[in-house]
């Protein structure tokens, strides 16, 4: 606890970062930052809470305050050969509740699913996520122009949607047919949205929707990072506490994300 020069009021080290108005001690916050950074397949808040003894609701707060931390904006684009892919993230309904299955799943295949959109860049290794509201050309090709150069190599499967990329090379495999046409894949993608899946269906079990963007930054960051040692992961989490605040308010508001 600090006392501000100016004003005289007290402060501590938390203000201004993700710990804020947390009663819960840099002990056991570094712990869960550690943890969630270190895990390959992710770790549940159960675990969380048993490690750090606190309440689940405590721990999953604190991982959601974590996952806002490793999130990173950039308005630098993906350039050079960059794979485009989607797919959906959701339970099966053979093991939803019956209520759970009549309420989320109206039809076959992917209804009642959450879009995932991902684009992966070759030379760097870095891979992108966002939710889609739709598969449809329009929302594809606007993820896909504000995160990558024009004149880049785009490699995608054979879904209409991928069609009149005209400011790019577009280079199409036909699943249908093989899944790879010399250097023309995607499978670096599929490798990483097999991660994504294993820790969500191995380790979260439900994510609801709307929070759903908050793991894919969980994931991305461990993949972007995945060259770094423990230690390097954990500081880049450390460096990123400040200037982020996310109150239970806005987490547990559905209109977020």
């Amino acid at each position: 606890m600090g006392k501000c020069l100016s004003c005289h009021k007290q402060f501590s080290v938390k203000v201004g970062t993700i710990f804020e108005d947390s009663a819960i001690g840099l002990d056991k916050w570094l712990c869960a930052m550690w943890m969630i950074a270190n895990c390959k397949n992710g770790v549940s808040s159960y675990e969380i809470a048993d490690a750090l003894q606190v309440t689940q609701k405590t721990a999953w707060f604190m991982m959601h305050r974590i996952r806002y931390a490793v999130h990173h904006g950039t308005i630098n684009k993906m350039s050079g050969t960059v794979e485009a892919d989607e797919t959906f993230i959701g339970g099966k309904a053979r093991f939803m509740h019956a209520d759970k299955r009549r309420e989320k799943i109206h039809g076959r295949g992917p209804m009642g699913k959450a879009i995932v959109f991902g684009l992966l860049d070759r030379e760097t290794g870095e891979v992108r996520t966002s939710v889609v509201g739709t598969r449809r050309k329009h929302h594809l090709h606007r993820e896909i122009r504000a995160n990558v150069t024009p004149g880049s190599e785009i490699n995608t499967d054979a879904l209409p949607s991928y069609d009149d990329l005209d400011e790019y090379t577009h280079k199409v495999v036909d699943h249908a047919e093989k899944y790879v046409d010399g250097t023309v894949h995607t499978n670096r993608l599929e490798n990483f949205w097999s991660l994504l899946k294993r820790s969500i269906k191995g380790t979260y079990v439900s994510v609801e929707p709307f929070h759903l963007f908050r793991y894919l930054d969980e994931q991305s960051f461990r993949y972007n990072e995945r060259k770094s040692t423990s230690r390097e992961r954990f500081e880049k989490v450390l460096g990123s506490v400040s200037g982020k605040r996310l109150t239970w308010n806005t987490l547990t508001s559905q209109e977020v994300g």
